[in-house]
């Protein structure tokens, strides 16, 4: 059966059957039908003061066309350490329609380890998507209309820095002009769309714990600059307060349920490069004060995804996982080690020697770098041989790290029963994570510290121009953010044509941006983008419904 098929014939609870698990009344939930409710505010104010559970942090190697299963490796474990007597909730992200119709798919796991309605979640949800888009874009109009007003702030029109989103993969609206048409429509000026997940006001959505910090974070939101480059505010043209009216329902965190009728929470979904890429502040912190486990996951491999969820996400709310996930297939592996993606399911030693040491680097990281125990979840396919696991545990030995087999994608949580008894052992030993820079590192030095320790760079490189707006940024008093760099997620470098674990590179920033309400500087490198586009064949052509008003196709 495909995915979708799984996940219609599974038998799902009322939504209130799930939340009363959790000990939630049904007043304090808002349904979205049968399957699917918002937690209220007022229920989580009310949680302050309880005990926190532990957070598991589920990352994995860079992402390759063989796949990794990192999305369904979290709703597995999580699955299983219920299996196993461990009072536990999934926290994910919400899936942006961009992939979903374009060549990722959905987000909502795989196999006999999928949160559910499937269908749902990956088509709209609860509209936290649109919201987040309707706040963006009332921005966007309100600067526009301020400047066509008279422009009593000054905005130079040539530092506008908010462009526009749209929850769709299209790359036509990278770079557009606006304002075409006479006087009427405005001053003409060049735009551009960049998709929902990128917005900043998506990062705020996570990263804000309450109404009035959403308020707040909205309000700094820097949204270009006047001739002589003073900051022009989202505060300054009155538009923090409607966007946020705007969003005071996508706050809310999301429960829904595994196929196996655990709670999950999926909530927000920025970007793994442009933002944290980890779902909401609120949603973690909440489950945390629900269950004895968290598992929760980060976008892409751990160089962007873990990296960020600790040094932004962690830095910022105060969250410290205690144990961490680096999930791999022996396919991907292959792949990594330069094997052709139509030969990854053949037996392959050489191949498999060579691209480990993509795996190696992420486990040094996450363990020595950040101080995290860890353990590798190698996702078994049925083509997979005993030997080439054999071959993969003996390589990882020096690293004193467990290496499990899991089949949660075939046998649901008790295919990763192994692997919930081993991370329970490594929560259970003391935290040690860390950061990798401090806050009064200069942003330059930040920037080359996640390069060189965490890619593997010798240096970053930059044009004087860009040296320039970060020196000018540390001068403004933004210097003790933390940085986000935006990189291909396919290689530990910009190149996404580098596999394996490449060293010695030169990580070259094209771009600085600046993020006031989220609190971070994003830095560009590479070609990386924030307007994905759509394959020669996309996902899209083979989603359809059935005469009987039901979904097919959907990945």
């Amino acid at each position: 059966m495909s995915d979708i098929e799984i996940s219609q014939r599974a038998h799902l609870l009322p939504i209130a059957d799930v939340a009363g698990r959790l000990g939630i009344a049904e007043d304090s939930i808002e349904p979205y039908g049968r399957y699917k409710a918002k937690l209220t505010l007022d229920f989580i104010a009310g949680l302050a003061g309880r005990p926190a559970g532990k957070l598991i942090l589920v990352t994995a190697i860079n992402p390759t066309p063989a796949g990794e299963g990192k999305t369904t490796t979290t709703i597995g474990l999580g699955d299983a350490l219920n299996r196993i007597g461990k009072k536990t909730i999934v926290c994910l992200r919400e899936p942006s329609l961009g992939p979903v119709f374009g060549l990722k798919g959905g987000a909502t796991g795989g196999g006999f380890a999928q949160v559910a309605p499937m269908e749902d979640i990956n088509l709209h949800f609860t509209g936290d998507f649109g919201a987040v888009g309707l706040a963006h874009n009332l921005l966007a109009a309100l600067l526009d209309n301020h400047i066509h007003h008279g422009n009593e702030l000054q905005i130079d029109s040539r530092r506008i820095a908010w462009r526009r989103v749209v929850d769709m993969n299209d790359r036509a609206l990278r770079e557009i002009v606006c304002g075409l048409g006479g006087p009427a429509n405005g001053f003409v000026r060049e735009d551009g769309f960049d998709i929902v997940v990128a917005s900043e006001v998506m990062a705020i959505l996570c990263l804000a714990r309450t109404i009035p910090d959403l308020r707040t974070r909205l309000g700094n939101i820097v949204v270009g600059r006047t001739r002589d480059r003073r900051p022009i505010t989202a505060r300054e043209l009155h538009a923090h307060g409607a966007m946020t009216v705007l969003l005071r329902d996508a706050i809310k965190p999301n429960l829904v349920q595994t196929l196996e009728n655990n709670p999950a929470l999926v909530h927000g979904g920025p970007f793994a490069n442009i933002a944290h890429g980890c779902n909401s502040v609120v949603a973690t912190e909440t489950a945390l004060k629900l269950a004895d486990y968290v598992v929760t996951e980060a976008g892409f491999g751990a160089d962007l995804g873990a990296e960020k969820f600790i040094d932004i996400k962690c830095r910022k709310a105060g969250l410290a996982p205690a144990a961490a996930v680096v999930v791999a297939t022996l396919r991907a592996l292959k792949y990594h080690g330069g094997c052709d993606l139509k030969d990854v399911n053949a037996k392959n030693l050489k191949a498999l020697d060579l691209g480990v040491a993509n795996l190696e680097r992420h486990v040094r990281n996450i363990k020595h770098e950040f101080g995290i125990p860890c353990v590798v979840a190698v996702n078994r396919f049925a083509f997979d041989t005993p030997e080439e696991f054999e071959f993969l545990r003996e390589k990882l030995h020096p690293l004193a790290v467990p290496v499990i087999q899991a089949e949660h994608w075939a046998k649901g949580g008790a295919g990763a029963e192994a692997l919930a008894k081993t991370v329970v052992e490594l929560a259970e030993r003391p935290s040690t994570m860390k950061f990798l820079y401090a806050d009064e590192l200069p942003l330059v030095e930040k920037l080359r510290a996640v390069a060189t320790t965490i890619y593997g760079a010798k240096d970053i490189a930059m044009h004087p121009a860009v040296l320039a707006q970060i020196e000018a940024l540390q001068a403004g008093g933004f210097g003790h953010y933390p940085v986000c760099i935006a990189k291909t997620p396919y290689s530990f470098s910009a190149d996404a044509s580098l596999r394996g674990a490449p060293s010695g590179h030169v990580l070259k920033v094209r771009e600085v941006q600046l993020r006031a309400g989220a609190e971070f500087v994003v830095a560009l490198c590479g070609d990386v983008n924030t307007m994905p586009g759509l394959p020669k064949n996309p996902a899209s052509a083979h989603i359809d419904m059935d005469d009987s008003g039901r979904v097919i196709g959907l990945s």
